[in-house]
């Protein structure tokens, strides 16, 4: 009777144990998370994210989904809207992802109407997605249409290098940090893509946008805000003009975390709010086809 009584004991001693260690793991990831997200998340300061900081760290997850939900809630406090928390098997369903090509056609006016959809290959499929717009064009025209419509993001370099010769100056875009301001400038762009630099090419661009527009898409976007033989057309972005950045955490799960805010050459400010087109327009393409071929260059 006391060897039974001892051996369940053992159990009971074995299980409580065992119960202890998945609960410590669980408020390790947590802890992680927090941390990864207090050094680094855009909104990651101030009296919300203290309070949501404070309730994360107290909290006793039973599991690891509840320890996740944990770090979904506080991510969207210290980064907003377009951070996002990735499972094991998200990140493989995302390295998966398809994607497709961007296509040009050339019209016989001189137009050029490049699709530009989302990216998200490896570095060789980048510089195959860049020159493939590239190839496509003359080194006159008499318009460019770059239709950003349904280009959710994915990685923004390709799709800026592809459409590169539209775009005058160095300085593209900047990033607002927690840190310091980031420039993205056309030299980093193209070492980053792998690709070498064309000539410019002067004409009207107009680009095209929808509810789908989004991230990398918006960040494309803005690279020609300011410039004044540009004009936009169409309905309001989806509203995720920031820049992510991604994090591991334990069990294979990725969190997606916003760093930073878009800033475009004017100097506004970009994040979790739509941009709105220059021309509202159920009929886009046509009406920017139209605006180019009544445009005249100074």
């Amino acid at each position: 009777m006391k060897r039974k009584i001892f051996r369940n004991t053992i159990l009971l001693l074995v299980g409580t144990a065992m119960a202890a260690a998945c609960g410590d793991a669980n408020s390790r990831y947590v802890r992680k998370a927090i941390r990864i997200m207090d050094k680094n998340g855009i909104y990651a300061q101030g009296t919300e994210w203290e309070q949501a900081k404070s309730a994360a760290l107290a909290a006793r997850p039973a599991d690891l989904e509840e320890a996740q939900e944990i770090v979904t809630q506080a991510g969207k406090v210290a980064g907003g809207k377009h951070t996002f928390l990735m499972t094991s098997d998200n990140v493989v369903t995302n390295d998966t992802a398809e994607w497709a090509m961007p296509t040009v056609e050339l019209m016989e006016n001189g137009i050029a109407v490049i699709m530009l959809p989302p990216f998200s290959g490896n570095a060789e499929e980048g510089i195959k997605y860049a020159n493939t717009v590239l190839s496509g064009l003359g080194d006159s025209l008499r318009g460019a249409v770059i239709d950003l419509r349904g280009n959710r993001g994915g990685n923004m370099y390709p799709m800026i290098a592809a459409i590169h010769r539209f775009l005058p100056d160095d300085i593209l875009l900047k990033l607002n940090s927690r840190k310091r301001p980031i420039i993205i400038n056309k030299n980093y762009v193209l070492n980053s893509t792998g690709i070498d630099e064309q000539g410019y090419i002067k004409c009207p661009v107009a680009l095209l946008t929808d509810d789908w527009t989004g991230s990398s898409g918006e960040a494309v976007l803005l690279c020609f805000r300011g410039l004044e033989y540009t004009r936009t057309f169409g309905i309001p972005t989806a509203g995720y003009a920031s820049a992510n950045n991604t994090y591991a955490l334990p069990g294979g799960s990725v969190l997606v975390l916003t760093i930073g805010e878009d800033v475009a050459r004017t100097g506004e400010v970009f994040c979790d709010d739509p941009i709105a087109p220059d021309v509202v327009s159920e009929t886009p393409l046509e009406d920017a086809i139209r605006w180019i071929e009544s445009y005249e260059l100074r």
